[in-house]
């Protein structure tokens, strides 16, 4: 018996072409800049009250509370009961003692809506809150 050996011819190597990778890699980074959305926030909708004496605010410093004309609540973009919101601000205070709760609420909200946030923000002791308003130009 013999054995017959093969021979392998010797043929091109295999190589990923990489002339193009930049144009395309720069066509992509493009198109992802292009086609992002980028969310600053997202609340419920609503129509703030007008001010003359607005201020701006760190926003690493601030925890929102939003309130639609409904009275439903929405802290940083998360829908919550009334009930839930003492216990929710309570853990925001311990990561950051120096937070400051802004509401944004609607025009149009309930007084007394606003009266029971109040009551349940002060059984947790966050006393240092904030009311937020459109910038109104003040009247001579």
């Amino acid at each position: 018996m013999s054995h017959k050996r093969f021979k392998r011819k010797a043929g091109a190597p295999a190589v990923v072409p990489t002339s193009s990778m930049a144009d395309i890699a720069f066509l992509l980074l493009i198109f992802f800049m292009v086609s992002t959305i980028f969310k600053l926030e997202d609340g419920l909708p609503v129509k703030l009250p007008k001010s003359a004496d607005a201020e701006q605010i760190a926003r690493e410093r601030v925890a929102y509370i939003w309130i639609d004309k409904r009275g439903e609540l929405s802290i940083n973009d998360n829908m919550v009961d009334l009930s839930a919101v003492g216990g929710i601000v309570l853990g925001k205070l311990a990561q950051n003692p120096a937070l400051i709760i802004a509401f944004k609420a609607d025009a149009q909200v309930p007084y007394d809506r606003m009266a029971d946030l109040m009551e349940e923000l002060k059984k947790v002791n966050a006393t240092k809150v904030s009311f937020s308003a459109d910038f109104e130009k003040k009247r001579q």
